[in-house]
């Protein structure tokens, strides 16, 4: 499994301690930054990692903000990418079973290091359910496709 990775200036710590656990687990990610707590605009990381997810370079991606909703908004502005901002860990799950979350935000403020890596355990590990999710995962792609 490849992971593209991203932060804004509230998330670097939290990135960088989720970079040392998938270091353990042995996964392999590319940090798209930022790497300093200089203060970044958000979008400017989302949209990196979530067109790199989209065109199927990586397959998925994490990424960190202060509450994890900007870039996960941020996100979801590029097709073919499902990204959940995430704070528990039924969410993680569910995200993934149901919804086949392929960006997941976390939040630096909302979320301690311990738990943001267990969520990402969640996320790797949980593997969509299809079924009748399918259904709903196919009308949310062919959304992709209507004009602005």
């Amino acid at each position: 499994m490849r992971i593209a990775l991203g932060a804004d200036h509230a998330g670097v710590a939290l990135k960088d301690r989720l970079k040392r656990h998938l270091d353990e687990l042995g996964i392999s990610y590319t940090d798209f930054g930022t790497n300093t707590t200089e203060s970044v605009d958000y979008p400017d990381y989302a949209s990196t990692v979530a067109a790199e997810v989209a065109k199927g370079a990586y397959d998925r991606g994490i990424l960190v903000c202060g509450t994890g909703i900007g870039m996960a908004i941020a996100a979801n502005k590029i097709a073919g990418v499902r990204a959940a901002p995430v704070v528990d860990q039924m969410s993680a799950s569910l995200s993934r079973e149901h919804n086949d979350v392929n960006v997941l935000a976390l939040g630096a403020r909302v979320t301690t290091p311990e738990v943001a890596t267990r969520l990402v355990d969640i996320f790797l590990d949980t593997p969509f359910g299809g079924g009748r999710h399918q259904r709903r995962i196919d009308k949310i792609a062919a959304m992709d496709q209507v004009s602005r």
